[in-house]
């Protein structure tokens, strides 16, 4: 099974992220059942009878009057504009890709990498760096093919170790502007949601006087609100989170890689290379430990 992994590259087939999906449901449903559950009555409430024998539980007509249209206009609509004059049109052309990752994410697996690179390490002290140019045909990873290419076309260690450092901070800078795209989605969907309640509360004062404006107007007050914190708080924040997660996972895969080719190049022994991996990895977990705790004293 391990040099099954190590063959694939450590890269496998992308899996459906069918917890993303159940926690969009749960979040949905559970404010659907909020807005159309119906208290029980108690048995000292004044005509009790009469209302038990016409109660339901569940009154999903009200659902209606939490769909408004000027709301949805002024939080959607005014969300997508202030992001499309935040960022340049190919930003939106990278949302379907982005989605992708988020609900089918590859999955990159550390021991794998570092069962790979630790079997290029040994074909390459028994049999010279040459020989991993044939042994690399094999290899699915593009980064760890074009990494361990520079080796074997005896490329300074210095060049090696800085053209690898470029790549890692191209990635590193690609995957933040897209994470700052819906971070910024998060902070203007609320946002909007307040342009709306006052844009309500404002239309409502202004003629107090026509009992019949006041309902509408109040709705999309408080709507425009609702919207914005469920777009906030349902799509753009967690779809953040879930990119950065990926971005960490494919980030040390890479991180591993570049050390692991740096490792080869300087000639060091396999073994001490694989320790050295594991170490990388028993680090990068602690760190995310340590961040964890980090928040939630913050919190």
């Amino acid at each position: 099974m391990a040099k099954d992994s190590a063959q694939k590259g450590g890269k496998n087939s992308s899996s459906f992220d069918i917890l993303t999906v159940l926690g969009w449901i749960l979040a949905i449903g559970l404010i659907v059942f909020s807005i159309v559950f119906v208290e029980m009555p108690k048995p000292e409430d004044a005509n009790y009878q009469e209302i038990m024998a016409t109660y339901t539980p569940f009154a999903f007509d009200r659902v209606i009057g939490f769909i408004n249209y000027p709301s949805l206009a002024i939080t959607v609509g005014g969300t997508i504009a202030a992001l499309m004059v935040s960022f340049p049109l190919s930003t939106f052309t990278k949302v379907p890709k982005q989605l992708k990752i988020a609900l089918f994410p590859t999955v990159y697996d550390e021991q794998a990498y570092i069962a790979q690179i630790v079997d290029f390490a040994k074909e390459a002290r028994m049999k010279g760096l040459l020989s991993l140019e044939d042994k690399l045909q094999g290899a699915t990873d593009p980064f760890l093919k074009s990494s361990l290419m520079l080796v074997v076309d005896s490329v300074e260690p210095e060049k090696v170790h800085n053209l690898l450092d470029v790549e890692l901070e191209h990635l590193e800078e690609r995957h933040a502007q897209s994470c700052a795209f819906y971070d910024k989605g998060s902070a203007y969907a609320p946002g909007f949601g307040m342009i709306g309640t006052l844009i309500g509360l404002v239309n409502m004062l202004a003629d107090m006087s026509d009992a019949a404006t006041i309902g509408p107007a109040m709705a999309t007050a408080l709507l425009t609100t609702l919207y914005g914190s469920m777009m906030g708080n349902l799509f753009f924040s967690p779809i953040s989170n879930k990119l950065k997660v990926r971005h960490e996972e494919e980030m040390l895969c890479k991180i591993l890689i570049c050390e692991g080719v740096e490792a080869i190049q300087a000639g060091e022994n396999p073994r001490f290379i694989e320790e050295k991996l594991q170490m990388l990895v028993l680090q990068n977990k602690k760190g995310k430990k340590a961040k964890k705790g980090a928040a939630a004293e913050e919190e």
